[in-house]
C-alpha cells in the first residue's frame, strides 16, 4: 500500500522531463528568445543607443522605415544584367540545383542549399539605382555582397581543403596521427590569436610570404592594405582557422565507409584517385553538405578577421555585414537601423538553417 501511495505521488515522466527542462528554457528565453523580439521591436523604432540611455521615451515607432532607408532607396530598378558574373552563377546555380535533384544526383539538402544560394547571387545583385536614383543606405548592399563574396570564397576552400586533407590523413600510422592533431590545432586559437598570426604572416616586411616572394626574385605585396588582396588575406587566414572541424567531419564520414567496397573496388583496378572519385566522394554526400550548410551559416557571421586584420578597409573592400551592424549600433547609435540589418541577416540564417534541419532528416533515414 505504502508503494502505491508513493507511486502516486511522485511525478509522472512528462512532469519530470518538464521540470528538468525549465531552467533550460528559463535560460533559453531570457537570454535568446527575449533578446531575438526586443530586436525585432527596436528595428521599428527610431532608437538612438545613448538618446534612448538617459530617456526611455526618446525612441520613436516608424515601422518599416529602418528596413526601407538601410535596405532601399529611390529609383531602384531590378534587371537581369546588373550583375553579370553574379547573377549568371546564380542561374548555373539554380539550373544544377534543378538538374541534380531530378536526376538523383544530389541529396534534397544539397539541391536546396546550392538552390537558395544561387537565388541570392541571381535575384539581390540585380537591384539597381535606376535613373537619376540611389541607395539610401550606399554602403549596405556593398557590405552585404562583400559578405556573400567572403562565403563564397571560404565555404568552397575549406570545404575542398579538408576532404583532401582528410583522405590523404586518413589511417592509423602514427605520423598521420601527429598531422591531424597539427591541423587542428588552429581550430582552438581565438580570433584574436589567428589575426595576429596571419597580420605577421602578411607583413610586407617580416612576413614568412614577403621573405619567400623575395626569395624567388619578386616584390613583396601589401596585402592587407591593398585593395585588390585584402578580402584574399582574410579568406586565406579564415580557411587555414576553419579547417579543423570540417577535416574531423571528413574523417569520421571516410571511417565509417566499409573497408569492404575498397577491396571490392581494388579487384577492378579501383585504386587511389578512381577509388576517391567513385567511392569515396558518393558516400560522403550527406557529410559534404553538412558541412557546407554549416560553414555558410558560420561565415554569414564573420567579425574578427574583418575589424582586427584590415579595419574593413581599404576602402570598405572588407567591411562585412556584422561589423556594419556594429558600427552602426554602437558607433553611430542607430540601434533601430543596426537591428534591422541584424533581422536581415537572422532572415539568412534561418533559411540555412532549414536546409541543415533538411539534412539532419536525411541523415537519420
Amino acid at each position: 500500500m505504502r508503494n502505491t501511495a508513493g507511486r502516486r505521488r511522485g511525478l509522472s515522466q512528462s512532469q519530470a522531463a518538464a521540470v528538468l527542462l525549465l531552467p533550460f528554457l528559463a535560460v533559453y528565453g531570457a537570454f535568446l528568445v527575449y533578446p531575438f523580439f526586443m530586436g525585432v521591436w527596436i528595428s521599428l523604432h527610431d532608437w538612438n543607443l545613448l538618446a534612448v540611455a538617459f530617456n526611455p521615451g526618446a525612441k520613436e515607432f516608424v515601422g518599416v522605415e529602418n528596413y526601407v532607408r538601410t535596405m532601399w532607396g529611390r529609383n531602384i530598378e531590378w534587371s537581369l544584367l546588373a550583375s553579370p558574373v553574379m547573377q549568371t552563377a546564380g542561374v548555373l546555380g539554380i539550373g544544377l540545383a534543378l538538374f541534380g535533384c531530378r536526376t538523383g544526383r544530389m541529396t534534397r539538402a544539397t539541391a536546396l542549399a546550392l538552390g537558395i544560394a544561387g537565388a541570392m547571387f541571381l535575384l539581390l545583385p540585380g537591384f539597381h539605382p535606376g535613373e537619376e536614383g540611389r541607395w539610401y543606405d550606399r554602403r549596405f548592399w556593398p557590405t552585404v555582397g562583400n559578405t556573400i563574396l567572403f562565403v563564397g570564397l571560404t565555404v568552397p576552400g575549406v570545404t575542398i581543403t579538408a576532404l583532401v586533407l582528410a583522405a590523404a590523413l586518413d589511417g592509423e600510422t602514427r605520423a598521420k596521427a601527429v598531422l591531424r592533431t597539427l591541423f587542428f590545432l588552429s581550430q582552438v586559437l581565438s580570433v584574436t590569436v589567428v589575426t595576429l598570426i596571419w597580420q605577421i604572416m602578411f607583413s610586407p616586411r617580416q612576413g614568412l610570404i614577403a621573405n619567400v616572394t623575395q626569395a624567388l626574385g619578386g616584390s613583396p605585396i601589401v596585402w592587407l592594405t591593398d585593395q585588390q588582396f585584402a578580402m584574399a588575406a582574410i579568406v586565406i587566414a579564415t580557411i587555414w582557422w576553419s579547417l579543423g572541424i570540417a577535416m574531423i567531419l571528413f574523417l569520421a564520414g571516410i571511417q565509417d565507409i566499409s573497408k569492404d567496397i575498397y577491396e571490392a573496388a581494388a579487384i577492378d583496378d579501383a585504386t587511389g584517385a578512381r577509388a576517391f572519385w567513385h567511392i569515396t566522394l558518393p558516400n560522403l554526400k550527406r557529410t559534404i553538405t553538412l558541412v557546407v550548410v554549416l560553414q555558410i551559416i558560420l561565415h554569414f557571421q564573420v567579425f574578427g578577421q574583418s575589424h582586427l586584420m584590415t579595419q574593413g578597409g581599404p576602402n570598405d573592400s572588407t567591411q562585412v555585414l556584422v561589423r556594419y551592424i556594429y558600427q552602426t549600433a554602437f558607433r553611430d547609435s542607430e540601434l533601430g537601423a543596426a537591428s534591422a540589418m541584424a533581422v536581415f541577416l537572422f532572415v539568412i540564417m534561418g533559411a540555412f538553417s532549414v536546409v541543415q534541419f533538411v539534412v539532419g532528416r536525411e541523415k537519420d533515414r
